[in-house]
Formats: C-alpha cells, structure tokens, sequence
C-alpha cells in the first residue's frame, strides 16, 4: 500500500484490507480496516478493468466513499493515465449499490469507525499466475506510478475533505 499513500512513512494498521475473491461462481468480498495511515483513510489499492468489464459494489457494512476516475484518450484513442477527464466522489453507506462502468478506475474509502465491507460481481481469473494480489483482468499499475488516485481522502477539521495528487497534470473538479 506504501505505493499509493499520501504519506508513505507514516503509521498505520499493518493490514489495510482483505479479500477473498469469488471466482466464477461466487462475488468477492473485500474488507477495510477503519482508521488512517497519517491524515489519509484507509482505502484499497485502486484499478483500472481490463476490457470491457462492468462491476457493482454493494455495500454490506460501514461507511464511506467510492472513488472513480475516468482517463483522458490521446488521438489514437488510449487512455493518458496522467490526464483523468471525470473524477466521482460517491458517499457510501451499507445498503448502496454502486455501479462501475468499464473504462473508470476505482477504489474504496472507509471513513468510519468500524470496517467497510463491499461486495462485488467482478470476475477474477484465477488462471493468472498471480491472481490473489494482482488478478488480469485488472490494471493497477497506473494507480501505483502515479501514488493513488486523482484525490487522496484525508481527514482534515474532523471530517473528510479531498486533496489534489500532484503527481497528475490534469484532474477535475470533484463531483460528489
């Protein structure tokens, strides 16, 4: 996780989260610690999907945000993964149903006191060579070049606030 934080040196829960994915058959499950690693909350890793793949998050308990950024296309049509042309803050609760269309990159925010725990519909293949920490049908290498996403979620006068990666040329104004 140290790749994508904020604030790599500082302290934290040993452990930010935990999965166990589903495969074909089953939805994956996905864990998160409460509490912060410096000012920033706890979160997941983050990913772009490869190809066309749709995914749902239903909210099973906790609270917090789901984080999702779409990518600028240069004129051949790839994406610029410096450039994010859409940034969404979604506020979450148990109970919500988040859709991720494919071409967004996401990750989870937990915000509060106890775990975040989500359900999900992605697919995992498991014929990967390593599909527990990084399965193929998701890209984490731009989250972890560019250390995180658009915004990192920090706590700042007691509740949430968001603050700029500098490590993008270009984010948008965020979209609550």
């Amino acid at each position: 996780m140290k790749e994508v934080l904020l604030s790599p040196k500082s302290s934290g829960p040993k452990i930010h989260y935990f999965m166990i994915r589903g495969g074909k058959n089953k939805t994956n499950i996905t864990v998160l610690e409460s509490g912060k690693i410096g000012k920033e909350y706890i979160k997941t890793y983050g990913h772009y999907h490869v190809g066309k793949i749709e995914e749902t998050y239903t909210i099973l308990q906790g609270r917090g945000f789901v984080i999702m950024q779409k990518r600028k296309k240069d004129k051949n049509g790839e994406p610029i993964n410096t450039e994010i042309k859409n940034f969404k803050a979604i506020k979450i609760k148990a109970g919500d149903k988040i859709f991720i269309p494919s071409e967004w990159g996401h990750l989870l925010v937990n915000t509060g006191k106890t775990w975040l725990v989500s359900s999900d519909n992605s697919p995992v293949n498991f014929g990967d060579k390593d599909p527990v920490s990084m399965p193929g049908h998701a890209d984490y290498k731009p989250f972890k070049k560019l250390r995180g996403a658009g915004y990192y979620v920090t706590k700042k006068n007691n509740r949430p606030c968001f603050q700029k990666n500098q490590n993008y040329s270009s984010v948008p104004e965020i979209k609550l």
